[in-house]
């Protein structure tokens, strides 16, 4: 299996050479005979690539190419708050020696009125602008495409009246002024910037994507920041979105979303002894009570090395997980149980 994301077609590249990129990728599958997938979003700064791409890689695979695209099944984005790693103020000045204090302490900091005005009359330097990423950059007072994460559930399809930018206009405060006392509000408030997949404010472009019989299901973050990202929400997020709570638009079928994530996922990249409820499968089981599967707002917790932070999201619903028919986890709590093994090279064990 090759794999070509990152650096071509990645969350934060620049628009290269497509036509060089997929006439490469094209020859690569068609040589080796093995499939070849990339990461695939739609972009605000260019929003028919998504669909110029898509039509790429039917052409191909009528060339005899395996190509696929790899999409995420939501908004793809920056979760921010005073215990994150991020947050709109965390890059002004006097911000600084605060983020190296103990959370609850920088807390109360911010909640300090001089602290407060001192923060709210400055800038970002040049220099700390040179310092974060492209994205990062582009999230710089956009209060227009940051939204208030409230409620008992995160909401990934917000209306344009939960931005920042919309709240502020319904009353007598400035935006920064919103987001500065929602955020000090507590440690458990959040405001989510969707960097892709978001670019018309709905997900009706995330569903066409999730349809395309070109694409298959898999994107995310994997940790890589975790104290701003978590995607390990995201199998549950497709059955609950998806299949029961959308109400923004159309849904999909709920065995239509099982089996992106079991069969498909499984089949594609090679491990034809599970993805199935059949005799002789490896028995890796989710026994789901689907009316009560729900997730809950994100929170940080501190168990990497060194009290090190993690976002982390629960969720509500999994009676039990097996794997290799051994149970992993019973209604929510850890067994303890170690039945899983390194598979490579399309084999299991």
């Amino acid at each position: 299996m090759m794999s070509v994301g990152g650096g071509a077609f990645g969350l934060n590249s620049d628009f290269v050479d497509e036509d060089a990129e997929f006439a490469w990728m094209t020859r690569l599958s068609r040589e080796t005979g093995r499939p070849v997938w990339f990461l695939l979003v739609d972009h605000a700064k260019d929003p028919a690539r998504w669909r110029r791409l898509i039509k790429r890689v039917h052409a191909a695979r009528a060339q005899g190419a395996q190509i696929t695209a790899q999409i995420a099944g939501r908004p793809v984005g920056i979760i921010m708050g005073i215990a994150g790693s991020f947050n709109p103020f965390s890059i002004r000045p006097s911000y600084q020696p605060l983020d190296a204090l103990p959370v609850r302490q920088r807390l109360e900091r911010l909640r300090d009125p001089e602290t407060r005005r001192q923060l709210l009359s400055e800038e970002p330097s040049a220099e700390q602008l040179a310092r974060l990423s492209q994205a990062r950059q582009d999230m710089v007072g956009r209060w227009d495409r940051m939204y208030v994460m409230a409620g008992e559930a995160p909401d990934y399809e917000p209306t344009p009246d939960k931005s920042i930018a919309a709240i502020a206009a319904r009353g007598n405060s400035s935006p920064q002024e919103i987001a500065y006392d929602y955020l000090t509000e507590g440690l458990n408030r959040f405001l989510f910037f969707p960097i892709v997949n978001y670019t018309d404010g709905d997900h009706e472009t995330v569903r066409e994507m999730l349809t395309d019989p070109a694409t298959l299901l898999g994107l995310s973050d994997a940790g890589a920041h975790c104290g701003a990202i978590v995607d390990a929400s995201l199998p549950s997020f497709m059955l609950t979105h998806w299949a029961r709570d959308r109400s923004r638009g159309p849904r999909l079928p709920l065995p239509q979303l099982i089996r992106m994530q079991t069969s498909e996922t499984a089949d594609f990249f090679g491990f034809t002894d599970r993805g199935r409820l059949a005799p002789g499968m490896r028995a890796d089981v989710n026994l789901i009570d689907f009316d009560r599967l729900r997730l809950h707002q994100p929170e940080v917790v501190y168990d990497l090395p060194a009290g090190g932070r993690r976002l982390v999201q629960r969720v509500d619903g999994y009676r039990a997980t097996f794997v290799a028919g051994t149970p992993v986890f019973e209604n929510g709590e850890d067994t303890g149980a170690r039945p899983g093994h390194l598979v490579r090279a399309s084999r299991g064990a």
